[in-house]
């Protein structure tokens, strides 16, 4: 509990000191753009107790691709997948960064340029809690011709990953970066909860990400 409390405390200074040198609607993925997409889910033959895992179905959504740190393409970064999910009375968010595909390496960030993005991992970092145990989310994204599609899979923390489903992404050529607060504390996929230990870690970051917005709105001398 201390060392999460702790990570969470500095991730909170470090937001907030990149929210005062850079004012921000998003101190960190500042600059990305939002589509229109689809996600396609076929399931697993192994069942995690998630209804949104383990069943087949289909969810509106919007996918928001961007650069953790704002540098230009030329540069690595560390690019992001942002998630919503339209449940119907609700949304879920999840949020994807590039990491990894092994059992250390999907829990470690690696900064990619953006032309290296196809077939390159994007995961969860943190576990999630859900009736049979942890697990780990991931999203590759592919291209077939023009299109694009993100393949989404599930892994035990120190397991083989298993796809589940697809996002289908339009190509919008009028897309925008719209401000969308995307949140995965407070909007939750039912039946995968964040652990404590993680709210703890990541609710520091969250708060300094929205009062970088306060100083968003104010006049920089």
């Amino acid at each position: 509990m201390a060392i999460s409390s702790a990570i969470g405390s500095v991730l909170s200074g470090t937001f907030a000191a990149v929210g005062r040198v850079r004012p921000t609607d998003k101190p960190l993925h500042p600059r990305g753009v939002v589509l229109p997409a689809t996600v396609h889910r076929h399931g697993t033959a192994e069942r995690f107790g998630v209804a949104w895992l383990d069943e087949p179905g289909t969810d509106d959504a919007l996918v928001r691709f961007s650069r953790g740190g704002g540098l230009p393409e030329a540069l690595p970064d560390v690019l992001g997948i942002a998630l919503r999910l339209d449940l119907g009375n609700d949304v879920a968010d999840l949020l994807f960064a590039t990491t990894g595909r092994g059992v250390v390496g999907r829990f470690l960030l690696y900064p990619r340029r953006a032309a290296s993005v196809s077939e390159t991992t994007h995961s969860t970092l943190q576990p999630y809690r859900t009736p049979t145990g942890p697990v780990v989310l991931a999203a590759t994204p592919r291209r077939d011709g023009p299109a694009l599609e993100i393949r989404l899979s599930v892994a035990r923390p120190a397991g083989h990953w298993h796809d589940f489903g697809s996002v289908t992404v339009d190509a919008d050529p009028a897309a925008s970066d719209e401000p969308i607060d995307f949140d995965p504390l407070l909007h939750e996929i039912p039946g995968l909860a964040n652990y404590p230990w993680v709210r703890r870690i990541r609710e520091g970051a969250y708060v300094a990400a929205r009062r970088s917005r306060q100083w968003g709105d104010r006049t920089v001398v």
